[in-house]
């Protein structure tokens, strides 16, 4: 935990902004805090239907990445010293993300191990190549690298 405020502090703040975000956005939706651990707090922005929520999330995640900074820096402003790890979430979309990734990575994998060729993968955010990474890890076919800078990095996925 940081020093200063406290995690479900830090989760509270970051609601209330999003909470007045929303509304100033005339968007319905509901914001609820999680403590994922003792270090990271998920606030979570749903809404029935999500079809409106896609404005948030922006091509591939890009506006909801942008979200998240500017949540952490809200936070960050109220707080006297570091905040832990805040992290924004819309109608499921990281969770989405990841299976997605996930079974992308699993065919890959297994075009890497037919023709015996590596392959890098497109640019993609920090994120997204720990998904990729995280997926394939149990995979004794292939091996796995992120190469490049930021925010060029991308995943090469090599036999292994």
């Amino acid at each position: 935990m940081a020093e200063g405020i406290s995690l479900a502090e830090q989760g509270s703040i970051a609601k209330e902004f999003l909470v007045g975000l929303l509304a100033s956005m005339d968007i319905k939706a509901e914001v609820s805090v999680k403590e994922l651990d003792e270090e990271t707090v998920e606030v979570s922005v749903t809404a029935n239907p999500p079809t409106e929520l896609g404005v948030l999330v922006g091509p591939r995640g890009t506006t909801l990445q942008a979200l998240q900074e500017v949540t952490r820096t809200v936070v960050q402003s109220k707080s006297p010293s570091r905040t832990d790890r805040i992290l924004v979430d819309v109608a499921q979309y990281r969770e989405r993300r990841v299976a997605a990734l996930g079974r992308f990575a699993q065919q890959v994998a297994v075009e890497v191990i037919e023709t015996g060729e590596e392959r890098a993968l497109e640019p993609m955010s920090a994120a997204d190549r720990k998904a990729v990474h995280d997926a394939l890890s149990d995979n004794e076919g292939v091996v796995t690298r992120s190469e490049g800078e930021d925010p060029r990095r991308f995943v090469v996925v090599a036999p292994a």
